[in-house]
């Protein structure tokens, strides 16, 4: 199939500057969560974020993040919320149960609301590998997470301004004569 020559493209830009941001935040491994928070944190201050625009949220754990992220997107305190936890493989199923339940509770606080909640949950088998990814050989998922949280409250700003725009246009009140 032949690609449309003059394709409307619609593309995110990682410019945090004049939007809101909340950062829910598990305290159970800490020590990885607080370097995720730390790289987010950089990257929304790099993308332009103002400080005062930026609000950190801790929760107990990881399966408590879901609320905490659609609470705050639905009281419309963020244009984007990113979700930081650390869940780690035990001998027991209770892994795979904290998991699945947060990447689905936090897949459907984005879509309850419309505002984009970045899965920054790392659900890793050994500690090893959650340290690599929190700052070490595979870079810092958390900065990841800034400057996708940025892209996607461009993004979201963008599509909906398109989509008013064509409702005015079908509008009778909004027809050019």
């Amino acid at each position: 199939m032949k690609k449309p020559v003059n394709a409307k493209q619609i593309s995110p830009v990682a410019n945090a500057a004049g939007f809101r941001f909340a950062l829910v935040v598990s305290r159970f491994n800490s020590f990885i969560t607080d370097r995720l928070l730390s790289g987010a944190l950089e990257a929304l201050e790099a993308a332009g974020a103002d400080e005062e625009n930026i609000e950190v949220v801790r929760v107990p754990g990881s399966f408590e993040i879901p609320l905490a992220a659609k609470i705050l997107a639905a009281a419309g305190r963020a244009d984007a919320v990113i979700a930081v936890g650390c869940v780690l493989r035990g001998e027991t199923a209770h892994f795979d149960y904290v998991a699945g339940e947060v990447a689905r509770g936090v897949q459907l606080a984005q879509l309850d609301t419309g505002v984009p909640v970045i899965f920054c949950v790392l659900t890793c088998d050994t500690l090893e590998q959650a340290i690599d990814r929190a700052g070490l050989k595979a870079g810092n998922k958390g900065y990841e997470a800034g400057l996708a949280a940025a892209e996607m409250a461009n993004l979201s700003k963008q599509l909906r301004a398109t989509e008013a725009s064509r409702a005015a246009k079908k509008s009778p009140r909004g027809k050019r004569r």
